[in-house]
């Protein structure tokens, strides 16, 4: 008897110290996540998204849906997670454009720099800047031509105010010296669209968005912001070769939750993120669309929160010097 009841005390210990021993995500049950994507679907942060929610939710045990929240320079998705439950439950992914926001907008309802907990940072990529069939010219430099002889009645589209588009475009007005007609979309993908249709001339946009149309032909591969060319996309110049250097800029993803999550719960899903990210399949999903993760040692949450403070200041005077006054988000 005595042994019997050792027994079953001792199966009642293993089960305790096995629930003890899960992961911090498991302490939210069977919770979906929503990872949160602030620009329209088909862009190229809903395309990052979608390959790493996959493999994140192979990871947690718990289904990771997307939830393309649009409009506002992506404030609406920031909004929507900033003030989410701190439970790790709703996750965002952003770039550039959280980072501008506070220079951007004055009626947010959440303090940029306090309201988020970075979880990693995810990929980093160059800008390469993409133009409608029809622009006169037999290459790159010609287009560039065009481009400085036309100056403000070129007509950049971009993916919302703040967005790397956006801010990119801004750069090239400021190096060569005019203020570019900006036209603003809700996200990359329909402003690729106009240009498919020729209704606008030019865009900026992620390397991941821009290159199957590139190498389809369907759209003028101009120029790319990288220090040398992509293997997959030969036959465009960096912004230094012709004769832009100052036209520099990287783009990166990041992971975010509301602040108050638990520090558990937040290495939990860099856990997730960094086990998605060392998937060899992914890297060359990633790679194939011209961009890649982040090293390793750059993936803690503590190293998404030096680039993240470090690059708030940048793009905060990137902001300053091209003239734009901040205005309310809509």
């Amino acid at each position: 008897m005595i042994t019997r009841l050792c027994r079953f005390a001792l199966a009642g210990l293993a089960v305790l110290l096995s629930a003890l021993a899960m992961p911090a995500h498991a302490q939210s049950g069977a919770k979906t996540i929503t990872l949160v994507v602030p620009f329209a679907a088909g862009g190229g942060t809903d395309t990052v998204a979608r390959l790493i929610g996959e493999q994140m939710s192979r990871s947690l045990g718990q289904a990771v849906i997307i939830e393309n929240v649009v409009g506002g320079g992506s404030t609406l998705a920031n909004d929507r997670v900033a003030r989410s439950a701190p439970d790790g439950s709703t996750v965002l992914i952003n770039h550039v454009a959280l980072l501008a926001a506070p220079s951007l907008f004055t009626n947010l309802r959440y303090d940029t720099s306090t309201a988020f907990e970075p979880v990693g940072l995810v990929n980093n990529a160059p800008m390469v800047l993409i133009g409608r069939k029809s622009i006169p010219g037999n290459g790159p430099k010609d287009f560039v031509d065009w481009i400085k002889a036309k100056g403000d009645k070129a007509n950049f589209a971009h993916g919302g105010i703040g967005t790397n588009s956006h801010l990119c475009a801004v750069m090239m007005g400021n190096v060569l010296g005019f203020k570019p007609t900006i036209v603003a979309y809700r996200g990359s993908a329909p402003a690729i669209g106009d240009l498919l249709a020729g209704q606008i001339d030019l865009l900026w946009d992620q390397v991941t968005n821009a290159l199957p149309q590139i190498q389809a032909g369907t759209l003028h591969g101009i120029a790319i912001t990288s220090p040398q060319r992509l293997e997959q996309l030969k036959d465009v110049p960096t912004t230094a070769e012709l004769g832009m250097p100052e036209v520099s800029y990287s783009m990166w993803h990041g992971l975010y939750v509301a602040k108050g999550t638990p520090a558990e719960t937040v290495n939990a899903l860099n856990a997730a993120l960094r086990k998605a990210l060392a998937d060899p399949a992914l890297v060359e999903k990633m790679k194939q669309l011209g961009t890649l993760p982040f090293p390793d040692a750059e993936l803690t949450p503590e190293a998404h929160a030096r680039l993240f403070a470090a690059d708030m200041v940048r793009v905060a005077k990137l902001v300053e010097s091209s003239g734009i006054k901040a205005s309310e988000a809509k």
